[in-house]
């Protein structure tokens, strides 16, 4: 999504891209933090979190602790304002045990 960002922005459709985004009634944020965010992608994931507070619903998956998105965003004042937003009015589930791609994994090499 950040990357679709990034070249809208160069081709002049980001407005535009944004818009798809904030008409979406769910957003579904996949594998967040697996890299840390630059300042244009910060930029971008505060502007998408302020369009989408209180009106719409975002799903967030990430495999690091939330405790440490603020080191992922990078940037302290807006990785404050972007959890402010998202942590607060949360419903946070936390999965235990075994990754079911692994347990599934030694099924089929049982078989």
């Amino acid at each position: 999504m950040f990357t679709k960002l990034k070249l809208a922005k160069a081709d002049g459709s980001y407005l535009k891209e944004l818009a798809k985004l904030e008409r979406q009634h769910l957003l579904i944020l996949d594998d967040f933090g697996i890299q840390p965010m630059d300042a244009q992608s910060r930029a971008a994931l505060m502007e998408i979190i302020e369009d989408r507070h209180g009106k719409s619903s975002l799903i967030i998956i990430s495999q690091v602790p939330v405790n440490k998105w603020y080191e992922i965003i990078g940037e302290q004042t807006i990785a404050d304002a972007i959890l402010d937003r998202i942590i607060h009015d949360a419903h946070r589930m936390e999965l235990q045990g075994e990754s079911l791609r692994k347990s599934k994994s030694i099924q089929k090499e049982n078989y």
